[in-house]
């Protein structure tokens, strides 16, 4: 399928058509052909509104993860905080993505801890209770511990695999034909991973699509720094921006 908003509303069109169920980690036991839609922002909030807000046009929800210890948006900066509250009143949940390296040192025994620490730290950014975690690039070690998180459910427990067909789109490249496993509907749940970085109202390449939220990047590093530099077109004109 291709990487556009058109491609990503057919693929909904889709699972609804063969009779899939859009349903939650909490919520798809009790539904007959569930599919859980999931998404993991690693770089761009503002990527994941604009696809949560076509999800909910075609009438689909999904869970959004976070990452709280982020280089590249902080959830606590007014605009992402309001843009995840926002995703969050379309309907879809918000859930944490959680990254092991950034707890370098610390043991799988220990980790279930700082996943419940982190996630307390997300509520307050989103006023809402956190109770689904993901992994964020998670070593073989930590898929095979099964954790299991007081108070939350972890997408990588092994009933999300061993009892769903997993399908993913990670480095934008889907490892199975997604369109040809729901138009065959052989499968009885589904558990789809997307990354809204990738999608946009055009096909473009992975290249260009990182180019992109590069160049981005420091167009809005340069407003944000009109808002607390006097007079910065003094200092630096906004046709600099990437020469």
């Amino acid at each position: 399928m291709e990487f556009t908003y058109r491609g990503y509303e057919n693929l909904l069109k889709k699972l609804t058509e063969a009779g899939y169920e859009f349903a939650g980690y909490d919520s798809w036991e009790d539904k007959k052909r569930p599919v859980i839609l999931r998404h993991d922002i690693d770089y761009d909030v503002k990527k994941a509104l604009e696809l949560a807000g076509l999800e909910k046009r075609c009438g689909a929800f999904s869970t959004y993860f976070v990452l709280l210890s982020s280089d590249l948006y902080n959830v606590f900066s007014d605009e992402c905080s309001r843009d995840l509250k926002s995703i969050r009143e379309m309907g879809h949940h918000i859930g944490l993505h959680f990254d092991e390296k950034k707890h370098a040192g610390a043991s799988i025994g220990e980790l279930p801890g700082l996943i419940r620490k982190e996630a307390d730290i997300l509520e307050a950014a989103v006023g809402a209770p956190i109770d689904t975690v993901s992994m964020h690039r998670p070593r073989k070690e930590l898929l095979e511990a099964d954790l299991e998180i007081p108070g939350m459910i972890n997408s990588y427990s092994s009933v999300f695999f061993s009892q769903f067909r997993y399908i993913s789109d990670s480095r934008r490249r889907w490892r199975e034909p997604v369109d040809e496993i729901i138009e065959q509907a052989s499968e009885e749940r589904l558990h789809i991973l997307t990354h809204a970085f990738w999608y946009n109202d055009e096909e473009i390449s992975l290249e260009e699509s990182v180019k992109r939220f590069v160049g981005d990047g420091n167009r809005n590093r340069y407003f944000n720094l009109m808002g607390n530099i006097t007079d910065l077109a003094s200092i630096m004109k906004e046709d600099e921006i990437n020469q």
